[in-house]
């Protein structure tokens, strides 16, 4: 009886695996087999969207530590009225549809939306830009980074910083000597899925900012678009094979991030 069970565990392990493994390995080895994968990265529209994408997703990521950091600490060490609304509405951008988020994003933002106004008198337009790219970036990854964070700063110990300050050490140097190093683990986990999260932005991109190629057409954005066209086939396979590998790095690195944190 035991050893049917554990046939059966491994069938439906089996089944699992090839459910989620099947279709990422045969686009990989349809962009391979069909020699596209090197022709696609020579083009210069791939070339453009790519570099679009990887500017994009690092200024979203810059803008995601600054506003994120001090948001996620301030979770980790103080409880305030309200403080479980402000979590929820950090957690939210993960579980809302895509599209969603760009239309909130696009009612908000927009020349007609709720603040829209302010900045069409301050003259900085943002729907359809390359600003509305990053924002959108953004409102869909932050969230990643600042779970990561909190859990980070909430794990720290608090003995080693309650040490630093009696030796003198103010509250910034404490942050910046003791607090970040001890989390370093969690904010580098973070910062990796909130890139990639960032790099693989479609839904909200689409709705918020366009698909306007060499403006906001980001690489995700061109792999929808080839795949429309009648002989883009080979070129959309090829981008997203890219996609793929990229992915495929960020989670390598956030499991040896994982595994150096537990060993050190």
């Amino acid at each position: 009886m035991a050893g049917l069970r554990s046939s059966g565990l491994w069938i439906l392990a089996a089944i699992a695996i090839a459910l989620l493994g099947l279709p990422v390995l045969v686009l990989l080895g349809r962009a391979v087999l069909e020699g596209s994968l090197g022709l696609t990265l020579t083009s210069r529209a791939v070339i453009d969207a790519l570099t679009l994408s990887l500017v994009t997703s690092g200024a979203s990521l810059f803008l995601t530590v600054c506003i994120g950091t001090p948001l996620a600490y301030l979770l980790a060490r103080r409880r305030f009225r309200g403080s479980w609304l402000v979590e929820g509405f950090v957690d939210l951008p993960i579980v809302l549809p895509p599209s969603v988020a760009g239309l909130a994003l696009l009612f908000a933002f927009g020349r007609r939306g709720a603040i829209g106004p302010v900045f069409e008198a301050a003259d900085i337009e943002i729907p359809f830009t390359t600003l509305a790219v990053v924002l959108a970036q953004t409102f869909v990854s932050a969230p990643f980074f600042i779970r990561a964070a909190r859990a980070g700063f909430r794990d720290t110990n608090r003995d080693l910083e309650d040490a630093a300050r009696a030796d003198g050490a103010g509250e910034w140097a404490v942050f910046r000597s003791v607090t970040v190093p001890l989390a370093n683990a969690a904010l580098a986990a973070g910062l990796v899925l909130a890139w990639a999260r960032a790099l693989g932005e479609f839904g909200a991109t689409i709705m918020f900012a366009g698909n306007i190629e060499g403006r906001t057409q980001t690489l995700p954005l061109l792999v929808y678009s080839d795949f429309q066209s009648v002989d883009g086939l080979g070129r959309s396979t090829a981008a997203a094979a890219v996609l793929v590998l990229a992915a495929l790095a960020v989670l390598v690195a956030v499991r040896a991030l994982h595994w150096r944190s537990l060993f050190a």
